[in-house]
């Protein structure tokens, strides 16, 4: 627990950083400043809210044991073998099968699912996708890769901002409009690193709980094995209008290639299942 209360204080630190500089680029020290005030208020706002703005971003719909008994009853199921608090728990009417956890808490959790994945998967493969998602909730990651999907996409809307509108010296003269240039491609590109430093040893940590809290190591990898296989061929739309909600999912659900592919923050899912298989043995 202490570990991810790091991980996120450093995730803090380092995006209101990139804020500063592009403030810098924009207007001197006063815009480093404005950027600085405005990078905390986005803190406090994603620590408080960034669930619920990642939920309506997907359209995500609550359900209940009444209106989904089969996918609610086997997270309750699974929440009380992890010993957690019973999630939230929401499906998103999207065709590409994955699945994601968020909230800054276990008290304050939620999972969600696409009925793509519920009509995909077996039972037992999708009992380890929940209990792999519930294992983020019960490591803290949720807040990690909440607070930094969200706060990801501020930066990159700031240097897109800093290259429309240019940058200002304390005199009021235009800076170098090549240092623009770099600060509007480095800055999302320095986040998305952020992430992908976080998310990748994170995913093997939630395939190997997920295993442990399903008690079937090899349920879960014959659902990353199908999902794989699957969600590179449907588009989902959302995830490639906001890149930096990727790293959330069970698996990569961005369709396009080129950078998407370089910055990918998710493990080979071969090594995951590989992982898996030998926990099997």
């Amino acid at each position: 627990m202490l570990g991810n209360w790091l991980k996120t204080s450093i995730l803090m630190a380092g995006i209101m950083a990139l804020f500063g500089v592009i403030g810098m680029q924009l207007g001197g020290q006063s815009g480093m400043l404005l950027a600085l005030l405005f990078g905390g208020g986005m803190n406090l706002f994603s620590y408080w809210f960034s669930d619920t703005m990642v939920l309506k971003m997907y359209h995500a719909q609550e359900v209940d044991e009444a209106s989904s008994p089969y996918f609610y009853n086997m997270v309750k199921e699974l929440a009380a073998r992890a010993e957690l608090p019973m999630p939230r728990v929401y499906i998103i009417d999207e065709a590409q099968p994955n699945a994601f956890a968020t909230g800054r808490n276990p008290e304050h959790a939620a999972v969600a699912a696409t009925s793509g994945i519920l009509q995909m998967l077996s039972a037992r493969e999708l009992r380890g996708v929940m209990a792999h998602e519930l294992t983020h909730v019960k490591h803290r990651d949720i807040l990690i890769s909440t607070i930094s999907a969200t706060l990801a996409g501020a930066i990159s809307a700031l240097a897109n901002f800093a290259m429309f509108f240019g940058g200002r010296d304390e005199n009021g003269r235009s800076s170098n409009p090549l240092v623009g240039l770099l600060v509007m491609i480095l800055a999302p590109l320095a986040a998305s690193l952020i992430q992908m430093a976080i998310s990748r040893a994170r995913e093997f940590e939630a395939d190997r709980g997920g295993a442990e809290i399903c008690g079937d190591p090899l349920a879960l990898a014959s659902a990353l094995a199908k999902i794989d296989a699957h969600a590179r061929g449907i588009p989902m739309q959302t995830a490639d209008a906001h890149p930096e909600t990727a790293q959330m999912m069970i698996m990569n659900p961005l369709s396009g290639g080129g950078l998407s592919g370089l910055f990918s923050t998710h493990p080979a899912t071969e090594e995951r299942i590989a992982r898996l298989e030998a926990m099997a043995r």
